[in-house]
């Protein structure tokens, strides 16, 4: 039998040089091979696309829930300085009704994707002067579940008889607006809280506040009813969306 002592490490040394050369092969291979590094590279730079796509598509929601506010404050000001119902022998008036009619408008305009009333109030205010030709909130009506308050007031604010402390009239100061005598002007305040598209997360909340002012554009009876400031309800009576309620429904 031949001695196979001598011969055997050659063996094992042979087949380790083989296995090596094999590895180095297969190591310039894969170091030449680039048929994943697309793939690689978009696991990479797929979280920030995404981060990216989220952030824009808020940034828009959130332009649009700014856009609708102000529209809707727009809106309300001015149909509600259009709004009247003529009368025989008589000046134009306005009416619960006619209120009720402009806010329940503007809480559909303000529905599709925002729930406004939900989630924002709408305040209107007639800002007039009072027979000592001082400003004054002559009546105020509200919708929504948002329990915020008009920023300048409640209805009955009225100017102090001197100085420029308290209520001067409404707006801010840079551009604040005053009733001319015999006049009206129609004041509306949305205030919204934003609620997230994608989670406060990422851009946090908002609490948004637009605002607008018309003129009353034709002549009014500013008198109105009994106690009623301007405001008139007559049979058979409206619901008067009194600001101390806090609802999104009529």
């Amino acid at each position: 039998m031949p001695n196979l002592s001598a011969s055997w490490p050659r063996a094992v040394v042979r087949k380790t040089m083989r296995a090596k050369r094999r590895f180095s092969t297969f190591r310039r291979l894969i170091a030449c091979d680039q048929s994943g590094s697309v793939i690689l590279e978009f696991a990479f730079t797929m979280p920030i696309f995404v981060l990216l796509s989220l952030t824009a598509l808020e940034l828009v929601n959130l332009a649009l829930a700014h856009m609708t506010a102000s529209q809707v404050a727009m809106t309300v000001a001015d149909n509600l300085s259009r709004a009247k119902t003529s009368v025989p022998l008589g000046l134009p008036r306005l009416r619960e009704v006619d209120v009720n009619d402009t806010l329940m408008g503007a809480g559909a305009q303000g529905s599709a994707g925002f729930e406004l009333l939900k989630n924002g109030r709408i305040i209107v205010s007639s800002l007039q002067q009072n027979a000592a030709g001082r400003q004054v909130i002559a009546w105020q009506r509200c919708k929504g579940r948002l329990n915020v308050a008009s920023k300048y007031g409640a209805q009955g604010a009225t100017q102090p008889s001197s100085g420029t402390a308290g209520f001067q009239g409404m707006g801010r100061a840079s551009d604040r607006v005053q009733a001319e005598p015999n006049s009206a002007i129609i004041f509306a305040e949305v205030t919204y809280d934003y609620i997230p598209l994608i989670g406060d997360w990422l851009l946090g909340t908002f609490r948004m506040r637009k605002e607008a002012a018309f003129y009353v554009r034709d002549d009014r009876d500013l008198v109105g009813g009994t106690a009623a400031n301007g405001m008139y309800n007559p049979s058979p009576a409206a619901s008067v969306s009194a600001c101390n309620v806090f609802n999104s429904t009529f």
